[in-house]
């Protein structure tokens, strides 16, 4: 019953002794190994991409209106509607036209008929062949406004001149319109889509016709789109200060309509002519300016390397300098890391 106590204090003292170490201090304790992600720097561009915003648009778009003025009597195609080739879109009163065609026939035959009076006059030389000189110019001018009004009275209808989707109506049923004013919008069907979009004078000198743009509409979130730019702006516009451009889109979805929001996003050309090294927005840190710093992985720990920042993008950092293509980076957990810290990858 006695030695039980004593058995405990050996016990005790054995345990202290171990915690303690010979020289009587607390014995180092090993770090566990810091859970971080590592990525291996990628290739990217040495560019960083243009990113804008634009709106779709059908690649052929036609503003149609009457050669000449007068008061809409017909206007029965509305938005939205898909319409073939030679379809009545819209009318005007044909009064005015009709009256003015009627006149111009009547003043040409009447010129036909002074002329051939001249010929007989001339050939048993009662008038004068001057005589006959101005009646030939007044038939053929005659002949020449009955052209023109005949021109007109056409003019007075508007037909769809390809198969196309109606986008805008500029007018109304009764309306008196001027002659040249446009009164419907329509877009070709088998032309396809445009993005139009907006750059600035130094986006605009890197771009260039042909080049790949990826687009993403906000209609199809998630679907990632290709085009290719087919028009490069010459002048700024006057109120944004931007250049327009123009991408084609290729094998747009079904349901794409003019007016839809796109994302644009553009690689330069020039951006694969010598390929950076990109790793995670994550893995940068402590940026001042263009120097930063990344955590590399080498043999199980993380060493600490300065870096110089090329551009940050949406999808990564671009690195001028302090890391190479294909370096273990660590990303995620990388801002619980010190220099030379053992590392757990999963």
């Amino acid at each position: 019953m006695t030695r039980r106590p004593v058995l405990l204090a050996s016990t005790a003292i054995a345990v202290l002794t171990v915690l303690t170490g010979c020289n009587g201090k607390p014995a180092a304790t090993v770090a566990a190994p810091t859970p971080v992600q590592a990525i291996n720097a990628w290739a990217g561009p040495a560019l960083p991409p243009i990113n804008t915003t634009g709106l779709v648009v059908a690649a052929d778009e036609m503003r149609l209106s009457f050669k000449v003025g007068g008061v809409i009597a017909q206007l029965p195609a509305r938005v939205g509607d898909r319409v073939r080739q030679g379809q009545l879109l819209a009318r005007i009163d044909l009064t005015e036209a009709d009256a003015a065609l009627e006149q111009a026939q009547r003043a040409d035959e009447k010129a036909r008929r002074d002329l051939a009076r001249g010929e007989r006059l001339q050939a048993d030389e009662v008038i004068a062949l001057e005589q006959l000189q101005n009646l030939r110019t007044a038939a053929a001018m005659a002949a020449a406004q009955l052209r023109a009004a005949r021109f007109n009275h056409e003019r007075a209808t508007i037909v769809a001149p390809r198969d196309a989707v109606v986008l805008r109506r500029l007018a109304e049923p009764q309306e008196l319109v001027p002659a040249g004013q446009p009164v419907l919008v329509i877009g070709a069907q088998d032309s396809g889509y445009v993005v139009r979009a907006g750059l600035s004078d130094r986006e605009l000198v890197q771009v260039h016709s042909g080049d790949t743009v990826a687009v993403t509409l906000d209609a199809f979130a998630g679907t990632a789109l290709s085009a290719k730019v087919t028009r490069i702006g010459a002048a700024a516009d006057e109120r944004s200060g931007l250049f327009e451009i123009e991408a084609l889109l290729q094998a747009p979805p079904a349901g794409v309509a003019t007016g839809m929001v796109a994302r644009v996003s553009i690689t330069p050309r020039g951006a694969g002519d010598t390929p950076l090294a990109w790793v995670p927005v994550a893995a940068v840190l402590e940026g001042n300016g263009n120097q930063a710093s990344v955590f590399v992985i080498q043999a199980g720990k993380a060493q600490r390397r300065t870096v110089q920042v090329a551009f940050v993008a949406s999808n990564g950092v671009a690195l001028r300098s302090g890391v190479t293509i294909g370096e273990s980076v660590a990303a995620a957990g990388a801002a619980y890391l010190n220099d030379g810290d053992a590392v757990q990858l999963p």
